[in-house]
Formats: structure tokens, C-alpha cells, sequence
């Protein structure tokens, strides 16, 4: 393989429990807050803990990008200036914006800019365009091909960025208005509501159903480019961007980690078959629906959608069993209270909090001074562990998903 740069490896967080989650792997995170972005959901980073978030991040010598790439009205001008002002002074590495209005206020500030995949930059006069307004990097269409993204990259002078996993959107860039059409609550303002990932129910007009494949007909599958690694590296991209800001810790941990190995593989010309399976049997294990190539390769056939399942096909399911009640920080124990279901010696665990991640197998468990095999609901129990966790984290169990829970899901 020719010399080449190696890529940025960008992950998504939600909380300092993600961060935690890939802060091995990543060499820098993007998130959001509670407004202005496309993921309104995202609650639990605010402008008042802003700066906090971003020292934290930088603590753990990571880049932070804070995305602002929702569709601004004029009341939204004055939170603009809040945020960006409040940006600024916590040295955010760069905002991820495409409104006109975003863009000049974070010039005017010195404020480092990406351009967001929503400003649908699929040529190269457009990439020009926004190098020149000053745009340090640019988040291309995900419809463009492999093709078309070295082409772009070969003929202008500026850093680029595509998603290489994660949830595809069935609208070009994600410029979906079907959730705001049926349900008053706008995609392009961070509040779909996911209609394609509804059953539909296909008629013509004289209201006869047409048999169709399945019955999620708008749904597609998440994106998977790990066995293209090598390729995309030799396409000269210089960011490599994981979707999935609303995903648990585990999908950050476990796609992240992938990913890393990959980039590392692939670079050091050690990237095999072998290794690409792991990977691919690793990622089936966390959220996913399904993997497709999305673009890079042609533009998808139904081969790219998921017509009989949108939810998660993970391999391996999460179920709480309770709460962290006491961490005992020097002898590494904790007390644990089962609020449901049981665990038992050897069980796959994961304590998740604001700023825990931990996964770990239970070694032991104990119960008034007595070791015993297996917790049941209503059992205080101690517990070692292999890092500090602390009071009120959740635990979770890690379990293989059954035949059964698919076909329950599919229903």
C-alpha cells in the first residue's frame, strides 16, 4: 500500500459515559446540545456544562467537534450567538455547521468550521465554494461513490470527512420532510420521528395491496464500510466518521475499537480476510440493522434496505438488572442492588453511568459475607470490580438475543 495519511478516526457521544467508552480508539468526538443540532434528543450536554465536557474530552488528548446543523429560523439567532460565543471560550476544535448564518458568525468569532453532510456537497465547484468561505473541512453527501469522493478530494485543497458506519437516512443528506409532513415534528430541526422505520402498506389506486418483499418498505440498512478500510484510506479521505449519536456506550466502544484495529491494520499492511470477519461478527453484536455499503460502490438496490425488520438485529442484547448502591473505592467492590432478573459467576455485565463505562465478567458475588452462585430481584449483593464505578451507575446484563425476541420483534 502507498504512503498515505493516516485518518482521523470520528466517534459520536452523547455523555462522558461515551467519551469513556471510546477514548482508546477515537482521535476525536463530535456531539451536540440540546438545541440547533440534528439529534434534539441528545439531552445531557447543555451550554452550561460546555466548557467542562470539552476540557474532558481534551484531557483524554481527543479533538472536540460540536455540531450546530439544524435549520435556523430568526428566533433561533440569538441561541446561535449563545452557543457559539460559549464555543468559543471553552477552545472547541471545530463546529459542524451548513446555515449561512452559522457560518459567518463562527468566522466572525475565529471559530474553526466543518461543513456539515446536510449542506449535500457532492461536487467539486461546491467543495471549492466552501474552501474558499473559509471551511477547514468538508462532511460529504453520503450518495456520492467512492469515485466521486477521490475525485473531489484529488481536485481542491481541503480536508474530507465521510461516514463510514452506522444508520443511513433514506432522504438525500438526510433532508427528510416526512416526519414534519405526517407528524408536525421536523427531521431537518433534530425531531424526526422515523416514519421509514414504520410498516407500510402499499396500494394502487383502486385500493388493492400490492405483495411486496416485506413491510418495512422504507427502511434501510446501516452502513459498514470496515472491509473497505484500505481503500478508502488509498481514496485519501482524512476523516473517517462513525453515525450514531443516540446509540448506548457499547455500540461506541465496540464500533470504535473495530475501527481502530482496521486503520491500524490497514496502514501497518497487516488488514486480512481473517481479521475482517472478527470485526464484522464484533459489530453484528451492538445495535445494527443490517449492513449495506450505502453509496460507495453504486447506488443501493433493495439489496440496501431491510424489508422485513427496522429495529435493532443486534446478536447480543442489554437487560438491566439493577443499580450500583455503594462503590467501595480501595478494595475495588461495590454493592449492588437487583431490581430485576438474576445474574450469576461468569456472566457478561455492563456498569453504565453519566461518566462510567465498564464492561467486565462477574468473578464473584457475594452476600453477607458468604460467596454465593447466582443474585436473584430483591438481593443486595457485592461485587469486585475491575475499575471504579459509582453510586446509582446501572448494571446491565450481557446476553446472546434469542430466536424468539427476533421473531417477537418482526411481529
Amino acid at each position: 500500500m502507498k504512503e498515505q495519511k493516516k485518518p482521523e478516526l470520528l466517534i459520536p457521544i452523547r455523555n462522558i459515559s461515551g467519551l469513556e467508552a471510546c477514548k482508546d480508539y477515537a482521535d476525536a468526538v463530535y456531539f451536540s446540545l440540546d438545541k440547533l443540532n440534528m439529534r434534539f434528543r441528545t439531552k445531557e450536554i447543555i451550554l452550561e456544562n460546555l466548557c467542562e465536557t470539552v476540557s474532558e474530552i481534551h484531557k483524554r488528548n481527543l479533538k472536540a467537534y460540536l455540531t450546530v446543523n439544524s435549520v435556523v429560523h430568526d428566533k433561533d439567532l440569538i441561541n446561535v450567538e449563545k452557543i457559539l460565543k460559549c464555543a468559543k471560550k471553552s477552545k472547541i476544535d471545530a463546529v459542524i455547521v451548513w446555515d449561512p448564518a452559522i457560518i459567518r458568525k463562527a468566522a466572525e468569532l475565529k471559530i474553526p468550521f466543518h461543513i456539515s453532510t446536510q449542506a449535500n456537497i457532492s461536487n467539486t465547484e461546491s467543495a471549492k465554494f466552501y474552501h474558499d468561505i473559509g471551511a477547514e473541512r468538508l462532511i460529504l453527501a453520503r450518495e456520492l461513490s467512492l469515485l466521486e469522493i477521490k475525485d473531489i478530494k484529488n481536485n481542491t485543497d481541503v480536508e474530507i470527512e465521510t461516514f463510514v458506519h452506522g444508520a443511513m437516512c433514506v432522504s438525500i443528506s438526510g433532508r427528510c420532510y416526512l416526519s414534519s409532513y405526517l407528524y408536525d415534528e421536523s427531521a431537518n430541526c433534530g425531531a424526526c420521528i422515523q416514519p421509514c422505520r414504520k410498516s407500510w402498506t402499499l396500494t394502487d389506486n383502486e385500493n388493492n395491496e400490492v405483495v411486496c418483499d416485506g413491510k418495512y418498505l422504507l427502511s434501510a440498512k446501516d452502513m459498514c464500510m470496515i472491509k473497505h478500510i484500505p481503500e478508502l484510506i488509498d481514496a485519501g479521505i482524512d476523516s473517517f466518521k462513525i453515525e450514531g449519536r443516540l446509540r448506548d456506550s457499547r455500540y461506541i466502544n465496540v464500533v470504535s475499537k473495530c475501527y481502530r484495529e482496521a486503520i491500524d491494520s490497514a496502514m501497518s499492511g497487516t488488514f486480512t480476510e481473517t481479521k475482517v470477519e472478527n470485526w464484522l461478527k464484533q459489530l453484528k453484536k451492538v445495535y445494527n440493522r443490517s449492513f449495506s455499503e450505502g453509496f460507495y460502490f453504486g447506488t443501493p438496490t433493495s439489496s440496501g434496505f431491510n424489508y422485513e425488520n427496522s429495529d435493532n438485529m443486534s446478536e447480543e442484547i442489554r437487560t438491566y438488572i439493577g443499580k450500583v448502591i455503594k462503590y467501595y473505592r480501595k478494595p475495588k467492590a461495590c454493592i449492588i442492588k437487583i431490581e430485576t432478573g438474576n445474574i450469576e459467576n461468569g456472566d457478561n455485565i455492563l456498569v453504565e453511568g453519566k461518566t462510567t463505562y465498564l464492561m467486565q465478567n462477574v468473578k464473584s458475588l457475594m452476600q453477607n459475607e458468604n460467596e454465593i452462585k447466582t443474585a436473584s430481584k430483591g438481593m443486595l449483593i457485592g461485587m469486585k470490580m475491575d475499575n471504579a464505578v459509582r453510586d446509582n451507575d446501572a448494571v446491565y446484563k450481557i446476553t446472546k438475543r434469542t430466536e424468539d425476541m427476533i421473531k417477537k420483534r418482526r411481529c
